[in-house]
């Protein structure tokens, strides 16, 4: 069995393993026992000490300091049985899961999920599955062992089976901004999860999320609570003793305000309407985890200047392990957005990744390895007023030469909402291009500028947007068209109407000052510690074990 490496405090093997595995001796030998003896150097038969004198002591010269392969694992529990099982056969052998499923099956019969009938003329049977989940908190430690009985949907056909598959979800901008502003305000944060949300709501067809989206408004809307229009997951209630927000992410919800009393009804009128899992307050929201086996950091998560094509290099046999690790990079820069570029570039070659591709994603995990405990900040002394950066590396692409948009919107100090994109076309200038970025970066401050106002923190005064191209702040000021310009003349008019009704406004910066550098271009590690330092990222300590 493949040894799990974890911090040397932590006794991997309980007193009978280790009692079995050891000489008499074993007082002379470290007390973690990792793996075979033989990973470890050969002693050095010039370095014998002289014969002792029976009456002597002998000490042991075995250096007592773990390999220093072991500093390449890091976890907060080593827990060698959590194991996921992918078969009932499998499952069922465990009491533990067997348990597990029991409590499903008991919930499934509590709910009414389903009737016995005859099957319909013309339908087909969709048959169901097990799936095994082992949640953990936030310390790494074993929560519980879900089973979930899970119909196999993919078996439907689209227009015969059902129709409409989309279910709302709380942006994650929303979900920072919220944090934010609850942070400033001083508002108590809390977190309650639904216990079996599918099966609660009443189907029409056979699409749950869709009858839970709606379930759950109807329910909410009982205690006078009403949807923002700027994202619908976000629901709010005003009375006259505060205002109390629910953010719901399927079944997990945020809730916040200022109003203790009405919070507290909520959380019990909640309670009397589903089988809620009271999550005290909020500690561990939408759980991110990485894992890392290499050996070495690095300071950048990209070499200077790279430059990714889909020509060099040979192509993966097998892109499935590419495709997983990209894949949790991407829901990782949710709260890393330095490394928000470097994900966006490897992201680009899910479908036929190289060798160059592979190595730049590793050299990501390197970098990860050494910030493990990196995340947002969001300071109770923050102010509450919105500010923007824009930039744009103007055709980066080596392949089809289109530019790359990148922006972000801090709320005070707090870093809220960022975004990289190719444009959708080639610019044919630097400033054809960042007015573009500017475009994009209009149309993502006016939302933000409405869902803040749903929020509680409305913006007052005209928002500064920094750009350090001198060119395209001109263009937005300047009535005169002509040939060069009148290909943006739709983003020209979109910008300036927001600049005459003062809701915005255009700072010119120079490029040392440029926050959005970090979402356009692999940097030195001088400028990207400084970038890093000025998103005001935060370096936290492990949970204590």
């Amino acid at each position: 069995m493949t040894p799990i490496f974890t911090d040397p405090s932590i006794d991997l093997y309980p007193d009978t393993v280790r009692d079995s595995a050891l000489p008499s001796s074993s007082s002379e030998v470290p007390s973690l026992v990792l793996s075979p003896a033989a990973g470890l150097p050969d002693s050095d038969p010039t370095s014998s000490t002289p014969l002792e004198s029976p009456t002597d002591i002998r000490h042991s010269t075995l250096v007592r300091a773990p390999p220093s392969h072991f500093s390449d694992y890091y976890c907060y529990f080593a827990i060698a049985t959590l194991h996921e099982p992918h078969t009932y056969r499998e499952a069922s052998t465990n009491p533990l899961w067997q348990q597990a499923m029991a409590d499903e099956l008991d919930a499934l019969h509590k709910t009414h999920t389903w009737d016995m009938t005859t099957l319909p003329s013309g339908k087909s049977a969709v048959g169901c599955k097990w799936v095994y989940k082992i949640k953990t908190r936030t310390d790494g430690s074993v929560e519980r062992y879900k089973a979930r009985l899970v119909a196999r949907v993919f078996t439907q056909e689209y227009g015969i089976d059902y129709e409409e598959t989309f279910a709302p979800v709380a942006l994650l901008t929303s979900v920072r901004s919220l944090l934010a502003v609850a942070a400033v305000r001083h508002w108590p944060l809390f977190q309650m999860d639904v216990k079996n949300a599918f099966l609660n709501s009443d189907l029409l067809e056979e699409q749950a999320p869709r009858a839970w989206f709606a379930k759950i408004s109807n329910v909410v809307a009982q205690q006078g609570f009403t949807p923002s229009s700027y994202d619908s997951t976000l629901f709010i209630r005003h009375t006259f003793t505060g205002i109390t927000f629910i953010l719901l992410y399927v079944d997990d919800m945020i809730i916040t305000g200022d109003d203790t009393t009405g919070i507290c009804d909520l959380q019990k009128f909640l309670s009397q309407h589903f089988e809620m899992k009271d999550l005290d307050t909020l500690s561990y929201f939408l759980g991110l985890e990485a894992g890392l086996t290499d050996s070495k950091t690095v300071s950048t998560p990209l070499e200077l200047n790279v430059k990714l094509n889909t020509i060099d290099s040979e192509p993966l046999f097998d892109a499935t392990l590419y495709q997983q690790l990209v894949g949790s990079l991407i829901y990782l820069t949710v709260t890393r957005p330095y490394l928000a570029y470097a994900v966006h570039l490897v992201s680009q070659f899910m479908s036929a990744p190289r060798s160059t591709h592979y190595a730049a994603v590793l050299r990501i995990l390197q970098y990860i390895k050494g910030t493990l405990f990196h995340g947002l900040h969001f300071s109770a002394h923050s102010s509450l007023e919105l500010c923007a950066y824009a930039d744009v590396d103007w055709v980066g692409d080596p392949t089809d030469r289109r530019s790359t948009t990148g922006y972000c919107f801090l709320l005070g100090s707090s870093l809220i909402s960022w975004r990289i994109k190719k444009q959708s076309v080639v610019a044919r200038s630097s400033t054809e291009a960042e007015y573009c970025t500017l475009a994009d970066a209009t149309s993502e401050f006016l939302w933000l500028r409405w869902l803040l106002a749903d929020m509680g923190a409305p913006q007052t005064t005209s928002t500064p947007i920094h750009c350090d191209n001198r060119s395209a702040i001109h263009i937005a000021h300047n009535d005169v068209f002509h040939e060069r310009t009148k290909h943006i003349e739709i983003d020209y008019h979109f910008i300036r109407h927001h600049l005459q009704q003062s809701a915005l406004h255009l700072l010119s910066i120079s490029s040392k000052d440029q926050l959005a550098d970090v979402f356009t271009k692999s940097n030195p590690p001088g400028r990207l510690r400084d970038l890093v330092s000025k998103l005001k990222m935060a370096s936290s300590s492990p949970p204590c074990v």
